[in-house]
């Protein structure tokens, strides 16, 4: 069960112990094979290339360009995890993200990366959005560990602490000033879910370890957009990274040339959207953003 409670007063909630270790170490063998380290061996670390991002925090933050790995869907496709994100939408008829994963390793072997912190939603706009993002923690991570940070509790006060900033602001990178940076720790297998407008971003890695989560959220169906749908569909089946300046890609087309189109569950089906949502006899029409890909509902 989700603690709505906490959910609603600090803008996000941490689901303990979600997905099972088998499950969560399937996804870390596929990263390591995926970007040709062993995790454990900090040797190896030096090796890790990532893409220049179109956000310029994301580059160098440590994020993995795979996407369609059978690990990743079985947890897209996991009946705990939906059932934590339908919960919180009070909403049965959910689509999962289609993201990647971060593996964002120790300071003393990376030093081009100072932490960020953000919103991947615009701030400016009214009616503020609400969406929601979430990871499963691949690894345990502690404070220090190069993990999650955020502002707790701001989605609740988010409208009028806007008052109290200038017209000039960046409605996607807020002032930090006067403001309470903290860093959430996590345990493998627990399922972090926030609030979308909650600032939020990873911290440094002044551990010894690596950070490795995978980035999953849900949302609504929208299932009357058929260019949205046919996308997602496609992105399945040819083992395709979302569109957008965020996501870069793999330039050696990885997945494309080693991966395999996974078969997906009756639930997998529903939430990618190659079969409908049924609801008291009425496919479900709901609002989307996913193939502007993900983070950010």
């Amino acid at each position: 069960m989700v603690d709505i409670e906490c959910f609603r007063s600090q803008g996000y909630v941490v689901v303990p112990g979600a997905v099972s270790e088998n499950l969560v170490d399937a996804v870390f063998d596929g990263v390591e094979k995926f970007c040709g380290v062993e995790l454990d061996d900090p040797l190896t670390w030096t090796s890790i290339v990532t893409q220049k991002n179109g956000l310029p925090e994301l580059t160098g933050a440590g994020m993995v360009e795979l996407y369609h790995h059978p690990s990743m869907w079985a947890l897209r496709q996991s009946p705990e995890i939906y059932s934590a994100f339908a919960q919180i939408w009070e909403h049965e008829a959910l689509w999962v993200s289609i993201d990647r994963c971060n593996l964002n390793i120790p300071q003393r072997i990376k030093d081009d990366f100072e932490g960020f912190v953000h919103w991947d939603v615009d701030t400016s706009v009214d009616p503020l959005p609400f969406s929601l993002q979430g990871f499963v923690a691949l690894t345990a991570c502690d404070v220090g560990g190069g993990g999650f940070q955020c502002v707790p509790g701001m989605p609740a006060r988010l409208r009028e602490w806007i008052k109290t900033q200038p017209e000039t602001r960046n409605p996607f990178r807020p002032d930090l000033n006067g403001l309470e940076v903290v860093e959430i720790p996590v345990k493998k297998g627990d399922l972090l879910i926030w609030n979308s407008l909650l600032p939020h971003g990873t911290a440094v890695n002044t551990s010894c370890v690596p950070r490795l989560v995978q980035y999953l959220s849900m949302a609504p169906a929208q299932e009357d957009d058929l260019t949205l749908k046919n996308w997602r569909v496609h992105a399945w089946q040819n083992r395709l990274a979302p569109e957008g300046d965020a996501f870069p890609g793999d330039p050696r087309k990885w997945e494309q040339q080693n991966g395999i189109t996974v078969e997906l569950t009756e639930l997998g089906r529903k939430l990618l959207g190659l079969d409908p949502w049924m609801v008291n006899d009425h496919e479900v029409k709901r609002r989307g953003n996913q193939k502007c890909g993900a983070p950010g509902f």
